[in-house]
């Protein structure tokens, strides 16, 4: 009660809006893995020109994962690859299935998980022609002809069958069909999130740019409202017009835009979301409902030096759009702005799951809810990004929620569309 006490004081002392943490009773249901050195079904061949990675190998899927609202099958887009984008590796879709077998009572560790990878389908555009992580691939003013493409976030559209894939490169927001092609024109995004003088040099990014989105540092994480109707991008941190670095080009800011896309009214919102640290990123965004997300926050540390891997229950209600908002402060919310709440869901370091230590993953990357259970308990898929290291598995820690200790919850409307 004592520490309930003081963070409370301490969100009203700071002006960030952040709750109690909540009483939820998740249980870790169990984990599964894809080991690092699996191959998937491309039918690329060689390798890569880090000269160790197959073309075909499993890996940096865990960035973006969800569920395609049919039985056991799961959509995931790996990221841009081995290398941090320096090898010419080609973005894909995976299907991948996620069983889960009842080993006894619900509880901790009563299931078995086993995922498998179905199938593999390259991205291209509409030409053709495929996309890639590598840098490189960019033209001279950084449009949307760009085949450079970065996938960290993905949701199924309420047809089920095409996908939403958001980018950091650009950022881009595109549909896909479940075989890979773009559909369509690109997803309109606020103008101020882009970068005028893309470059294969992050730290050049940075320097020639004074506005957008940070290098590295997009839209990481996409969510879509339970009726199909709403995107929500969320920006790994703070835009570079928003107080982001200092004069060493070092991340000082504490602030991130959540985007709001309406796509039958073509309305754009922003809202604030405070992060608790500058060390800190956002990486994962899912829909509970139509005003409140699961939100994956996280340090950039890994095994026993991992401290924050954080999943927060955020709510746009009451929130102010702050679209019109041209700059905002590295630190402390802006007067008259009210920033999203935020109230601690998920710990994943928390003792009680066991998960911690040297061998937890860095990058958490991926959050989905599954199908629910005989007993009605909810499913969320949590997931890490491996970076294609062949040592490192593909991990799905599956956790189970009592309807009670997330009473809002809505589950996406999918249905079969002519």
């Amino acid at each position: 009660m004592l520490k309930s006490r003081i963070a409370l004081a301490a969100s009203l002392l700071f002006g960030a809006a952040i709750a109690v943490p909540a009483q939820a009773a998740v249980v870790l249901l169990g984990t599964g893995s894809i080991p690092g050195n699996a191959t998937d079904q491309s039918g690329l061949t060689g390798l890569l020109e880090d000269g160790v990675t197959p073309k075909n190998q499993v890996g940096g899927f865990g960035s973006a994962i969800t569920y395609s609202g049919k039985n056991s099958r799961y959509l995931a887009t790996p990221d841009r690859g081995p290398a941090d984008g320096t090898t010419s590796y080609i973005d894909r879709l995976y299907k991948i299935d996620i069983k889960l077998k009842s080993k006894g009572p619900y509880g901790p560790n009563s299931y078995l998980v086993t995922p498998t990878l179905a199938g593999t389908s390259l991205l291209s555009n509409k030409d053709g022609e495929q996309y890639t992580g590598y840098n490189l691939e960019f033209d001279a003013t950084g449009s949307t002809s760009s085949l450079r493409f970065d996938p960290e976030g993905i949701r199924v559209d309420s047809c089920g069958n095409s996908v939403y894939v958001s980018d950091e490169y650009g950022p881009y927001l595109y549909r896909f069909t479940l075989n890979g092609q773009r559909k369509g024109q690109p997803i309109k995004l606020p103008a101020k999130l882009g970068i005028d003088l893309p470059s294969s040099d992050p730290n050049a990014e940075l320097a020639n740019n004074a506005f957008g989105r940070q290098a590295n540092r997009g839209m990481e994480g996409l969510a879509i409202s339970p009726d199909g109707n709403k995107l929500y991008g969320l920006m790994q941190n703070a835009l570079i017009q928003d107080g982001a670095l200092d004069a060493s080009l070092k991340r000082v800011a504490t602030n991130s835009r959540l985007i709001e896309l309406n796509q039958s009214s073509g309305e754009i919102k922003e809202y604030y979301y405070p992060l608790d640290n500058i060390g800190y990123g956002l990486n994962e965004i899912t829909a509970v409902n139509d005003h409140q997300f699961l939100v994956i926050e996280r340090d950039g540390k890994a095994g026993a030096s991992a401290a924050f891997k954080k999943v927060y229950l955020i709510d746009i209600a009451g929130a102010t759009d702050i679209r019109g908002i041209k700059s905002l402060p590295a630190t402390g919310v802006p007067s008259g702005v009210t920033p999203v709440s935020k109230t601690l869901f998920l710990d994943l370091l928390d003792p009680a799951y066991g998960l911690a230590g040297a061998s937890f993953p860095e990058k958490i990357e991926g959050l989905a809810f599954g199908p629910d259970l005989s007993g009605g308990q909810h499913t969320l898929i949590v997931t890490n990004d491996n970076d294609f290291v062949t040592a490192n598995p593909s991990n799905f820690y599956v956790f189970g929620i009592d309807t009670a200790d997330l009473p809002g919850y809505t589950p996406q409307q999918i249905s079969s569309c002519e």
